[in-house]
């Protein structure tokens, strides 16, 4: 790649153990599809995705059609599920594709009928059931029309059930996801005794796939936990209180991804010195600084101003001034021997230090999501 001036390192151990953790945590035969949406969550989609099937993982889990593409492009034949929205435009193509996708609107299984008629092929779909997100998802009154619309159209193909937990992260109360649960497997009952027999049955996320085996039905879609990162410090808690007390082990999650970058120059400035737009810092003493040539273009965002630190020959360097488009600048009077084209680390470790998507996320006013999916798509991920 001719743009090196910053990367991202994938560690491919981390995100096998963390693979093969989560699939330990399941009854056999139960399908772990990994979310690998969002370039699979600003780690590298085509680089994470052959790692995580490696590792056990049996379908990948998309959010729309161009991201299944190009999985399919970079030679991935697992099953492939997009959990977002297909345009009725692009309904053909993935009913071609022979993509597994969610559905929950009758407009769109009127459109799928004009499709698989068309096709002559079958229309893998998985029904989205709306059990108190709000979000996509059949509500229960449409129940009984979508069931109809199931049982005349045999091309459109019942392949799963599903629906997606609105508070089981942010919390040690799990009474709601407790509510969603019930309310999920009750209108599975009911689609059931019309007749139709879905193949899987799945809305286990991360936090519900560590915490609650019974969410798990016989297909789960863990997400931020295959990365290596806690879904919430709650959950942490949560998974701590109940399995600590019965003596078992820890959940070990090892974090997948390291951002870097290099010292662009190193510049020695006097006291009352002003560092970059807006003059938001000023110099107390003789300085020593670096330019390092990333920023908020690249997703360091403009909130680490004066707030944030990179780690430079094993020690943290506090951010000085406002982070640019395509630089930043850090303090390092206190840090010697500090030389152009030094290893910085944004994200990850250094010696005996580490900056966290947790103590990022802190300071950015955000979540550890968040910190890693906002990384520029078009920065080099390695994998190492």
């Amino acid at each position: 790649m001719l743009n090196s001036r910053t990367w991202t390192e994938i560690s491919k151990d981390n995100i096998q153990h963390n693979t093969r953790t989560l699939k330990g945590l399941l009854k056999e035969g139960t399908v772990m599809c990994p979310a690998v949406k969002a370039n699979a969550y600003g780690h590298g989609l085509k680089e994470v995705a052959p790692l995580v099937l490696e590792a056990g993982a049996d379908w990948l889990g998309v959010d729309n059609l161009a991201e299944a593409m190009q999985l399919k492009e970079n030679g991935i034949t697992a099953p492939i599920y997009i959990m977002g929205h297909i345009p009725p435009n692009e309904l053909e193509i993935a009913v071609r594709e022979g993509f597994h996708f969610v559905v929950y609107r009758i407009e769109t299984l009127d459109k799928l009928k004009e499709v698989t008629h068309k096709l002559n092929l079958p229309a893998y779909t998985h029904l989205k059931l709306e059990t108190g997100t709000n979000r996509q998802g059949a509500m229960e009154t449409d129940l009984a029309k979508l069931i109809e619309l199931y049982k005349d159209e045999v091309l459109i193909v019942l392949e799963g059930v599903a629906t997606h937990y609105a508070n089981i992260e942010d919390t040690t109360d799990h009474s709601y996801a407790a509510a969603q649960t019930e309310r999920f497997f009750g209108m599975i009952n009911t689609i059931e005794n019309a007749g139709l027999k879905p193949k899987y049955r799945h809305c286990a996320n991360s936090a519900a796939t560590i915490l609650f085996p019974q969410t798990h039905g016989n297909f789960v879609r863990p997400g931020i936990a295959t990365y290596g990162l806690w879904p919430s410090r709650e959950t942490q808690i949560s998974y701590r209180s109940r399995h600590k007390a019965e003596g078992e082990e820890d959940l070990e999650l090892k974090p997948v991804l390291s951002w870097k970058t290099r010292v662009a120059a190193v510049k020695n400035i006097p006291a009352d010195s002003s560092i970059g737009y807006g003059c938001t810092f000023t110099t107390t003493r003789d300085s020593s600084i670096v330019i390092l040539p990333v920023g908020y273009s690249d997703g360091i965002r403009r909130s680490q101003s004066d707030k944030g630190h990179v780690l430079i020959n094993g020690k943290r360097a506090p951010i000085r001034g406002r982070v640019m488009m395509n630089m930043c600048v850090a303090d390092v009077t206190d840090i010697p021997d500090v030389h152009p084209e030094d290893e910085v680390v944004i994200l990850g470790e250094q010696g005996d230090q580490r900056i966290t998507a947790e103590q990022i996320g802190e300071l950015q006013g955000t979540i550890n999501y968040e910190v890693v999916t906002q990384i520029n798509p078009l920065i080099e991920r390695r994998v190492v």
